[in-house]
């Protein structure tokens, strides 16, 4: 997804007032939009907890502010200026954090970003986006820009299948229907899981519906899905994060206090950071059981 998102900022950087930031990264990757920014592209060095302080005062003055790390850098390492300079005065940084989820798999657990938007949702102001595919990512970008509240961007890398036809950006997106129970995919993972999920009858099929934000409160399930939930009572949840603070949990306890009943509620959610092996994300993933495999296991098909 960093290629899309960086030609989407290219694509906004004739506005005067946009600035990026960047932690010393996104070599052979950014370079058009530093080409088209100029002096407005910063390099803030491998310096997070400056960079983002500078941000929100950049914030502050009216400018439109990106700030860009690999993301456990980007809201891990700065977490105290998020939480003080960004997050309490409610200031329209934009952060982004590249490689989420186990993206950075290889390098080990300090490149993990498992907890990420667990954290920082417990921040009221600020509003999450985790594109699912690719082509989501301008869409995501622009109403990132549109919004006057602080926002993190989660990027990681698209996988629909290559047959298939993504459907238009939206916080929540129905990507297959079937008479089995509800499966809910946050980010990226809803890709394997349409895929694999398109071979089944449709009798045992699940309805998957892809989710791509947070706060849950200001971007609620739809009315179709909280009806089918309602009548099913089985809901079964996947997302590359942990389950504390996680998209299950959240997505669970709105429905619960709005007298949804659920008869069975499973997840799969990222197990832990720290693994005696490290390999790819996809490797990550098998081991944590969370990849398209571990989601048809558990609904025994």
């Amino acid at each position: 997804m960093r290629n899309q998102f960086c030609q989407a900022l290219v694509d906004r950087s004739a506005n005067p007032d946009m600035i990026f930031l960047t932690g010393d990264l996104g070599f052979m990757a950014l370079e058009p939009l530093r080409q088209a920014l100029g002096e407005r592209f910063v390099n803030a060095g491998v310096a997070e907890q400056n960079m983002v302080s500078v941000a929100a005062a950049l914030a502050r003055q009216g400018f439109e502010v990106w700030a860009y790390s690999i993301a456990p850098f980007c809201y891990a390492r700065a977490f105290e200026q998020i939480r003080n300079d960004v997050s309490f005065h409610g200031l329209p940084v934009n952060l982004i954090g590249n490689g989420g989820g186990y993206g950075y798999g290889v390098m080990g657990p300090t490149h993990h970003a498992i907890e990420d938007y667990g954290v920082l949702s417990s921040f009221d102001e600020i509003d999450i986006f985790v594109p699912v595919f690719d082509e989501d990512v301008p869409a995501v970008v622009a109403a990132a820009a549109a919004s006057n509240r602080p926002t993190y961007v989660r990027l990681g890398r698209g996988e629909a299948a290559a047959d298939s036809v993504v459907p238009e950006y939206a916080a929540w997106r129905r990507l297959t229907d079937g008479d089995g129970p509800i499966v809910v995919a946050f980010g990226p993972l809803a890709g394997g899981y349409a895929a694999a999920f398109r071979e089944l009858p449709a009798a045992r099929r699940p309805q998957l519906w892809a989710a791509a934000r947070l706060s849950i409160d200001r971007s609620p399930p739809p009315a179709a899905l909280v009806e089918r939930l309602a009548n099913d009572g089985r809901l079964y949840i996947g997302e590359e994060h942990v389950a504390h603070g996680g998209f299950g949990e959240q997505l669970t306890a709105y429905l619960i206090y709005r007298g949804v009943s659920l008869r069975d509620v499973r997840s799969l959610h990222a197990l832990k950071h720290v693994f005696e092996t490290y390999g790819s994300q996809r490797f990550l993933r098998a081991r944590s059981r969370i990849d398209a495999r571990a989601m048809l296991d558990l609904l025994e098909v």
